[in-house]
């Protein structure tokens, strides 16, 4: 499982990885987007302190994630079942198993799994060193009241 976890990262992270390897070697190009899920141009932030956090998420059967934001950019691939996506004031989206796709920046958005089975995501935060991944909306409702 490792292993594959490293292959998916060289291949989410080089863009011309074909170019760079052997050609015995299979590189699939799972998501190439200068844009989120909905349109957003895709800007990494400067940080202090880049950091990128690689995240095996799994949400069981009838769960979501909860409503949350990210702050940077997140690329999510899924490994196992089908997640719905829904984000504020853009409706919902579905992402297939062995899908990939770009996450929503600043912007509420929640994950759920309709199906019967696990949904597993492999998620890339590319963040900044001791930031939190995600800013739930439930955390900041409770600091503003």
């Amino acid at each position: 499982m490792r292993t594959f976890i490293l292959a998916l990262a060289l291949v989410f992270l080089s863009a011309e990885a074909n170019s760079q390897y052997s050609h015995d070697v299979i590189v699939e190009t799972l998501l190439r987007s200068d844009t989120t899920s909905i349109g957003q141009r895709i800007v990494y932030p400067s940080f202090q302190r880049d950091e990128v956090t690689i995240s095996r998420v799994t949400i069981p059967p009838g769960k979501s994630t909860g409503w949350h934001k990210h702050k940077f950019p997140v690329f999510a691939y899924v490994l196992q079942g089908t997640v719905s996506i829904e984000v504020e004031n853009h409706g919902s989206f579905q992402f297939a198993e062995h899908s990939s796709f770009s996450e929503v920046i600043d912007t509420f958005h929640n994950g759920v799994n309709k199906g019967n089975e696990n949904v597993v995501l492999l998620a890339f935060f590319m963040g900044e060193k001791g930031a939190p991944l995600s800013v739930r909306r439930d955390t900041l409702q409770s600091t503003t009241k």
